[in-house]
């Protein structure tokens, strides 16, 4: 059984943008499957067919790939009241290319895709939602793309610093940097002169 305070800490993200009556409360709350995983853990991993998408109650997450070289690409972090998953796997019944990861202990709350596309019908308002939530994400990688190709490492930085003020705390150095596409020693520099 799921607590109720992890409840209230995704019902309030809810109605940020819907508003849901007592009963479609309850039946979401139903359908949430909660998923405990320590540190260094994978929550998915390259190969998996990807049936949900999570919501993080409390950790942080990243979301990666590895190229032919071994080489790490972080293409998502994930702190509280962000999702996260491999979308592409999700949506389109592939398997998943990407590794999610634990970067500290996290509480998530995961959402079956099946499960999921009933309650649209049901309740079109999380229909709605989750659109209005996928359209942010596109939009997010959009600019992100733009600002890795338009703009210097220093401009980066202070953009990501201003989107995520929570995560540099709770992040290593050379994952940021892996993030931005600096050296770490080139964010070192950055720091430095902003700071």
């Amino acid at each position: 059984m799921i607590g109720e305070s992890i409840h209230s800490t995704i019902l309030n993200h809810l109605k940020k943008v819907i508003s849901l009556s007592e009963s479609e409360q309850q039946e979401f709350t139903s359908i949430l499957e909660e998923v405990k995983i320590s540190k260094k853990n994978f929550l998915i991993e390259p190969g998996d067919l990807v049936n949900s998408e999570y919501y993080v109650v409390s950790g942080c997450l990243e979301a990666y790939y590895l190229d032919e070289t071994g080489d790490k690409h972080i293409i998502q972090f994930a702190l509280e009241d962000w999702w996260i998953s491999d979308f592409e796997a999700f949506f389109n019944n592939v398997p998943a290319k990407l590794y999610v990861e634990t970067i500290e202990d996290s509480v998530l709350l995961g959402i079956n895709k099946g499960v999921l596309e009933v309650l649209y019908t049901r309740i079109p308002q999380f229909e709605r939602f989750f659109r209005i939530k996928t359209t942010s994400a596109f939009v997010s990688l959009r600019t992100r793309i733009l600002s890795t190709l338009q703009k210097s490492g220093k401009e980066r930085y202070l953009e990501f610093c201003e989107s995520y003020p929570k995560i540099e705390q709770r992040v290593p150095n050379y994952l940021i940097a892996n993030y931005l596409g600096l050296k770490p020693e080139s964010l070192s520099r950055i720091r430095k002169e902003v700071l």
